[in-house]
């Protein structure tokens, strides 16, 4: 039997994984969240606390799991260092019962997958990404970690995606592809070269936006 998930964050992305968990039938403890009500309900599930209870952190990795679903990139990182180095445990993967996944997948931890994100053979994909619904993932691609992949995303074959890249809704990558680490491409965006990290493109086709 499964153990009962906590999700850290209540926001958007929280109820987002909320949402995938149920589309398994999983038990979904609660929320933790500093922002929101620690008395409150949120879809019909209750806000535990904050993200520093020790009364529900000590339960992580001994009788539940978790999912890091905040928003902000910076605080999924904390609170995965946390768990890493204090708890000794790594947060879950979240994959929607509507995604399609190859038998053998080449996936790490923390990694969080909307409904309709197809995962052709041969991707690699690293940790604590998200993707959200109606991703393509071509064959041979890989991914890095701490991505955030907008809905309707395509990435095509043998891409290239770095490190704390943003890439908005409804983007294609052309095959081939290498994507830098900390760059950042608009929604809709063709993305047909290659994106020197640190740097933001948009268009179609994608040029760099200068700051």
């Amino acid at each position: 039997m499964e153990k009962p998930i906590i999700i850290f964050g209540a926001g958007t992305l929280g109820r987002s994984v909320l949402g995938i968990l149920r589309s398994h039938d999983f038990d979904v403890y609660g929320f933790l969240d500093d922002k929101a009500d620690p008395d409150g309900i949120i879809d019909g599930v209750p806000v535990l606390g904050k993200t520093d209870d020790q009364g529900y952190l000590k339960l992580i990795g001994r009788k539940a799991d978790s999912v890091v679903a905040y928003d902000d990139v910076r605080l999924r990182k904390n609170t995965v260092k946390y768990l890493k180095e204090v708890r000794k445990v790594m947060p879950m993967n979240a994959i929607h019962q509507g995604a399609l996944l190859p038998e053998e997948r080449n996936m790490g931890h923390g990694n969080i997958l909307g409904a309709g994100t197809v995962v052709e053979p041969g991707v690699k994909i690293g940790h604590h990404s998200v993707f959200m619904g109606n991703v393509y993932l071509g064959s041979e691609s890989k991914v890095g970690d701490y991505n955030v992949i907008g809905a309707g995303t395509n990435i095509n074959s043998e891409c290239r995606i770095g490190n704390n890249v943003f890439i908005g809704s409804g983007a294609t990558i052309v095959s081939g592809v290498e994507v830098g680490d900390n760059s950042n491409i608009g929604a809709g965006s063709l993305v047909i070269g290659n994106v020197v990290k640190g740097t933001t493109v948009f268009g179609n086709p994608a040029t760099e936006v200068k700051s």
